[in-house]
């Protein structure tokens, strides 16, 4: 008897540890391999061998539910297949040489809440079927050749908590959907090509925490809006065409660590600001022109409540 358990209790193990996970799911699999010049991977897959071994594949219930390819030496594009990976949740291809555009497929991954394409060579417009990863907890598009307009759609990730497009091409203005991004800890767009005035609707963000916008060229004032960010610890707007007063509601983000300023046209005593901030780590404050810029009400060009 003890054998026969013994004996079944392997074939168990055997065949968890082998299970095979749907035909589509097996080819959206072997299309990324092909796709991305997977023989020439750091560490690259045996197609012979059972799609459980794979690196940097996880797989549940015979279900692939995540990818990490993060430096591993990827080029190519992400083929149209990837869209068949119905259970994936997270997908990491961090730090690789991809080109190309993030295919419409994409949208088809309804379980997805990460979404790493860090550091690669990707270009083309954010497709707007982006919106539709109402799932998404991170999206990290950080440091590739993405260009045009940031996609309104953007605003229906209710769950995301972490944007990171930095170090893009992206133009246009901040979408004032972002404001119903409820749950949005870190929004980073700096290094872009961004223009317009901060959007009021930022003032709903009320669990940001870090807010990065410096290198694009974006004007106007400070929103006043600004003041409802209690939560925020980073705020940085350098290096852009920025103007006018700060407002007086700055002096409510007292958890404020980092804030800087520089690089833009702000007046009056800026460096009185950094007395009203009391964990204040990090300012900087100087304008183009040397300057350094009282605390005041908000500049007539700032409408924004």
């Amino acid at each position: 008897m003890k054998t026969i358990k013994l004996t079944l209790m392997l074939l168990f193990v055997s065949v968890t540890a082998f299970a095979n996970v749907s035909p589509q799911e097996k080819e959206a699999l072997i299309a990324l391999y092909n796709a991305t010049n997977g023989k020439d991977w750091n560490t690259t897959w045996n197609l012979e061998e059972n799609e459980s071994s794979w690196y940097g594949v996880t797989i549940e219930n015979n279900k692939v539910v995540g990818i990490d390819l993060s430096f591993n030496n990827l080029e190519g594009r992400l083929p149209n297949e990837i869209g068949n990976l119905v259970h994936l949740q997270c997908f990491s291809v961090f730090k690789n040489s991809l080109s190309g555009n993030l295919p419409q497929s994409i949208s088809k991954l309804k379980e997805l809440k990460h979404l790493n394409l860090g550091l690669n060579k990707m270009e083309g417009q954010l497709p707007k079927e982006i919106g539709s990863l109402d799932k998404l907890e991170m999206l990290q598009l950080f440091m590739n050749r993405f260009s045009g307009e940031i996609p309104s759609e953007i605003g229906n990730l209710k769950n995301l908590k972490t944007l990171e497009l930095y170090a893009n091409s992206f133009t246009g203005s901040i979408p004032s959907e972002i404001g119903g991004l409820n749950n949005l800890k870190e929004l980073l767009l700096s290094s872009n090509e961004l223009s317009g005035k901060i959007p009021s609707e930022i003032k709903n963000l009320n669990q940001l925490e870090k807010l990065n916008l410096f290198d694009n060229k974006l004007f106007g004032a400070l929103p006043s809006a600004i003041g409802s960010l209690t939560n925020l610890e980073e705020l940085i707007i350098s290096d852009n065409l920025l103007y006018g007063s700060i407002p007086k509601e700055i002096a409510q983000l007292t958890n404020l660590k980092v804030l800087m300023l520089n690089n833009n046209s702000f007046k009056g005593n800026l460096a009185a600001i950094g007395k009203v901030l009391p964990n204040i780590q990090q300012f900087e404050y100087l304008n183009l022109d040397g300057s350094s810029g009282v605390l005041v009400t908000t500049d007539d060009d700032d409408d924004d409540n």
